[in-house]
């Protein structure tokens, strides 16, 4: 018995066409869409009424992917929007290239960053990012 990779990273958002939009201008593949309910998903997921939306997204390596899911019911009753030192996950990190090409892309589109670009040591450049409803990515351009 051996754990092989991280398969996918799964999302909650409201705004889901944000949210694709986000990812989509990110740079990610859309892999699919689909309406999820019923009997089948309420026992995996532990909820009861569950009808959600759920994206499909693929990494550029082809190997993690990252899941977007908007629940229609139920409902989140809490609208917590993370900061990086919520407790729990946080962020999701990307390896790019050109650091300063993407944020500047980024922030055309309106995306803030959390703070600025800074390098650590002699091995990477690092920026945090924030995308629609509070996502927060953490970019890393490892250095030569």
């Amino acid at each position: 018995m051996k754990i092989q990779r991280i398969d996918h990273v799964g999302v909650v958002v409201n705004d889901l066409e944000a949210a694709k939009a986000f990812f989509l201008d990110f740079g990610l593949e859309m892999l699919g869409e689909a309406e999820v309910e019923g009997e089948w998903a309420e026992r995996i997921i532990g909820l009861t009424d569950v009808r959600e939306t759920v994206v499909m997204f693929g990494m550029p390596d082809g190997e993690t992917k990252l899941e977007l899911v908007k629940f229609h019911t139920p409902s989140s009753e809490k609208g917590i929007q993370p900061s990086l030192n919520t407790l729990g996950i946080t962020h999701i990190a990307f390896a790019v290239e050109d650091i300063e090409g993407i944020v500047a892309k980024m922030k055309k589109k309106g995306t803030e960053t959390v703070g600025e670009i800074q390098q650590y040591k002699d091995s990477y450049k690092l920026c945090f990012v924030r995308g629609p409803e509070g996502i927060i990515l953490e970019l890393a351009e490892k250095l030569k």
